[in-house]
């Protein structure tokens, strides 16, 4: 029992580590992914998420908490995300392969006042990578939320949150952490 607990208390101290780890600059990144989001809301634009695995239930769980409410009732918020069609999903799957089931998606949904937010822990994953291509063109914002290096994403994408771990556990945790922060602020910069 002991070896458990301890085992426990050194996850947790780690995964709080690496939240008070988070540099300044990536801090101002955070404001910067909230505030440009408000803005997208408030010109007629959606917040786009998507991700695989882990990082698809958390781009489900952001879209919802922008489209029902996270602290405030407030109307709704125009966003969602690509993981929620499991016929779209197999179906370009199926017919075009497996890399390109979120770029399918975002030829036909994303417009250029949107925000376009891949979640992937190693930023190397070939369907994030063409989703961020497809958002490109069409002139989206793009935002990412990595791992330590960014992988392939960084200098793809126009804000990187990159999450001071090489850890997929800790990032992921850290992902959901720096959603809820910045969904926070969207609902107070978006509606006012």
């Amino acid at each position: 029992m002991a070896s458990s607990v301890e085992e426990i208390r050194r996850q947790l101290e780690e995964s709080a580590r690496v939240k008070q780890s988070f540099s300044k600059g990536l801090v101002e990144r955070i404001a910067q992914f909230a505030e440009k989001s408000a803005a997208a809301l408030r010109a007629g634009g959606k917040i786009v998420f998507f991700g695989n695995g882990g990082s698809a239930a958390d781009a489900l769980h952001l879209s919802a908490e922008l489209t029902v409410r996270l602290r405030n009732d407030r109307q709704g918020l125009a966003a969602l995300a690509l993981t929620t069609n499991p016929s779209v999903l197999t179906a370009a799957g199926n017919d075009y392969g497996f890399e390109w089931i979120f770029s399918r998606q975002i030829e036909s949904l994303v417009a250029p006042q949107d925000v376009l937010v891949a979640l992937s822990t190693s930023g190397d994953s070939a369907n994030i990578l063409r989703g961020v291509e497809a958002g490109r063109a069409r002139g989206a914002y793009l935002v990412a939320l990595t791992g330590e290096t960014g992988g392939k994403l960084a200098g793809k994408v126009d804000l990187l949150l990159n999450v001071p771990s090489l850890d997929a556990q800790r990032i992921q945790e850290c992902h959901i952490t720096i959603g809820h922060i910045a969904c926070a602020l969207i609902e107070q910069l978006a509606i006012g």
